[in-house]
């Protein structure tokens, strides 16, 4: 591979402005620099001048918003996917070759393979706060950091929970298709009916950031909200959110929505199958914006052809982005297209955090939003 080396004017080696080197050629030249070698190494008290090192390479595997984009034009060589769908293995594993960093997202399958082909990958900065993506413990032993992207999106995800809730419940996808169809003949009285949400019971299967944020928005509509999570809350969080801790069958048992806010691990997957469904009210809602898997999607299907529960609203799904075809043909199912986070603003900040847990990992600091890191002390070694 050939790439484009400029003059330094540092007072370093001479070369013509643009010039090509290979790789090799490439190494030679920067290690004859006294360039910061970055990840953890000790500063001196007063720093020395270095010359001015090259920009790093990121890859990115997909475009973010515009001002997110033109950051990284203007402080990286960028590259990006163009292709308008997610790239394969090998094409990923050729994308990360000549990488610095790589920024992605859910939707990208990072395996030890892709991680170990390039021994100078730095970072994988993940545009999610999920990375189950991500093989961790393989970036951990070839110390390459990795990151997400927290707090940003908790309300923006609560929101959408709650759409969904309305949208089932409201029988709201149902009247907009009938309008549009022009069946609709007028205003009759058993039209389309649903349930209150004000007054209803509310079950909470995660009370992390965003299942909070579910409870705290459930006190506007006079709901009752029970919850269980792995580790209780302690009573006075209970007290200021409003909420009651019962086992998980028992939450699920009692609500009339059941809104999942779990990470998905190998503990949660399939979490709710066939029995844990079978718990649930005939009139109750299943509603999940947290990782697809964390439902048995076949059980699901059957559960609604045999009227064991309600609906669902469902913005993630077990294979994304296929779908079980007979969700699709259902009435009392709301389908959206994975948008937790799907706002110009929130989606703008998450582009604003992966762009800089990058950059410094490239430039040699602590991204801020390190999830392991061992990556730093395996990388000093």
């Amino acid at each position: 591979m050939w790439i484009e080396v400029h003059r330094d004017e540092t007072g370093g080696r001479d070369f013509p402005q643009p010039a090509l080197a290979t790789g090799s050629e490439l190494q030679s030249i920067l290690l004859s620099r006294e360039h910061d070698r970055g990840w953890g190494h000790p500063q001196p008290e007063k720093p020395l001048k270095r010359p001015t090192m090259r920009k790093p390479n990121v890859y990115l595997t997909g475009p973010l918003p515009s001002e997110c984009m033109l950051r990284l034009e203007s402080e990286s060589n960028l590259v990006v996917n163009t292709l308008g769908r997610d790239l394969s293995k090998t094409e990923l594993v050729d994308a990360v070759s000549n990488a610095d960093g790589l920024i992605c997202f859910l939707s990208d399958t990072i395996d030890a393979d892709v991680l170990a082909a390039n021994p100078d990958l730095k970072i994988v900065a993940n545009y999610a706060v999920g990375y189950n993506n991500i093989d961790i413990d393989a970036a951990s032993r070839l110390g390459i950091a990795v990151t997400n992207t927290p707090d940003v999106l908790t309300d923006t995800t609560a929101d959408l929970a709650w759409a969904l809730m309305f949208a089932i419940s409201r029988r709201i996808a149902e009247g907009d298709r009938l309008v549009r169809s022009g069946q609709w003949k007028g205003w009759a009285p058993l039209q389309l009916l649903g349930l209150d949400i004000t007054g209803a019971t509310l079950g909470i299967i995660g009370m992390g950031r965003i299942g909070r944020a579910v409870a705290e928005r459930a006190k506007a509509f006079r709901m009752e909200v029970v919850y269980w999570n792995r580790t209780r809350l302690d009573a006075g969080t209970e007290e200021m959110l409003g909420v009651k801790y019962a086992e998980i069958d028992e939450v699920l048992s009692n609500s009339d929505f059941v809104s999942l806010h779990l990470a998905l691990s190998p503990e949660t997957e399939h979490l709710i199958d066939a029995e844990k469904i079978a718990k649930m009210r005939s009139s109750a809602y299943l509603i999940n914006t947290a990782r697809g898997l964390i439902i048995d999607e076949k059980a699901l299907v059957k559960a609604l052809q045999n009227n064991e529960i309600a609906g669902a609203g469902l913005d993630v799904f077990e294979k994304e982005p296929n779908i079980e075809p007979e969700l699709l043909g259902m009435d009392n199912v709301v389908l959206t297209p994975h948008l937790g986070s799907g706002t110009v603003a929130t989606r703008t900040m998450m582009g604003s955090m992966v762009v800089e847990n990058c950059l410094a990992a490239c430039a040699g600091k602590r991204p801020k939003n390190l999830l392991n890191p061992v990556a730093e002390s395996l990388r000093d070694s």
